[in-house]
């Protein structure tokens, strides 16, 4: 009996190990607090506020009190065919920036990763957009397109092409011409995500597959593209997010015009609350856009997860 108990000692104090793990834990919350705290404050109880505006009819200047309507917001919104031809003029702007900005985003990444001469010098010139502000960007951008002065109309009439197109007024021309400005200030950050991932594939996989006699296209097929596709995924997602979401360039650039043609979701929702003051009407918007873009992003993680191993 004396052998059994002296041999069991040692599995006792299992329990005790508990206690530790209780302590670190209270001290990860608590190291957690400071990013937590302005988290808390500034993304989530503005969101809930929001939500409980959308459900009001708050509005500036007004002297009554605000009184609570339940979902007649929502009702009206569904009536309002602005808003939803510019729920479809965002997708068309977030979508015609983010599929060229991908492949463009790319193809820069696949020549950056090079062993090329200054490559340092290309790397440091090609995030110069990104580091730029979007304001500063649409500025210089409608300078660009300028109907009289702009560089864009003075090198198509040195070609011989015509020139003094308004480019930022036209019906047809205006939406083409601000996606392009926004492919070009957002290329940097996906060519910076891509390269990253480029850097991290090994180099034996492509001298392999080089000895095994893939050409340059089946190794990008076999070896660059599966290495790539998690962080081209995620990067995608992403800019769609952030595309759909856009305001400062758009609203510098055009303002939502022509009649319209650019009003993006968020721009709508801007001047409903602050150019004719329906602070609730604004709001019912802005929870319309979050569960949208919420719905998106869950049934890009639920693809994610199926994938599992696979990205």
């Amino acid at each position: 009996m004396t052998s059994v108990t002296e041999v069991r000692k040692p599995a006792d104090p299992a329990p005790d190990r508990a206690r530790p793990r209780r302590a670190v834990d209270h001290g990860a919350w608590f190291l957690v607090l400071p990013a937590l705290i302005p988290i808390l404050v500034l993304s989530v109880g503005p969101l809930l506020y929001g939500i409980l505006l959308a459900f009001t009819d708050a509005q500036s200047g007004r002297t009554e009190p605000t009184q609570w309507i339940g979902g007649l917001n929502f009702r009206d919104l569904l009536r309002d065919t602005l808003f939803w031809e510019s729920f479809r003029i965002g997708l068309v702007w977030a979508v015609g920036v983010t599929v060229p900005q991908f492949l463009l985003a790319l193809g820069l990444a696949l020549l950056l990763n090079q062993e090329l001469r200054l490559r340092w010098l290309a790397r440091a010139l090609a995030i110069i957009p990104w580091a730029m502000p979007e304001v500063v960007v649409g500025i210089m951008w409608r300078l660009v397109y300028n109907p009289d002065a702009g560089i864009l109309n003075e090198t198509l009439r040195d070609l011989g092409l015509g020139g003094g197109r308004d480019w930022l007024s036209g019906l047809a021309t205006a939406l083409p011409a601000v996606i392009v400005v926004g492919v070009w200030a957002g290329m940097p950050q996906t060519t910076v995500a891509l390269l990253a991932g480029l850097q991290n594939t090994p180099r034996e996989l492509h001298e392999a597959a080089a000895v095994d006699g893939a050409g340059a296209w089946r190794r990008f097929r076999t070896v660059t593209w599966p290495a790539l596709r998690p962080i081209a995924l995620a990067i995608t997602a992403l800019n769609l997010i952030w595309n759909f979401n856009s305001f400062a360039l758009v609203y510098v650039l055009t303002n939502g015009g022509p009649g319209g043609r650019t009003r993006l979701p968020m721009l709508f929702a801007y001047e409903e609350a602050f150019r004719y003051g329906q602070f609730g009407y604004a709001a019912a918007m802005g929870c319309v856009m979050v569960a949208v873009i919420s719905i998106a992003l869950a049934v890009f993680l639920a693809g994610r997860l199926r994938g599992g191993d696979d990205t």
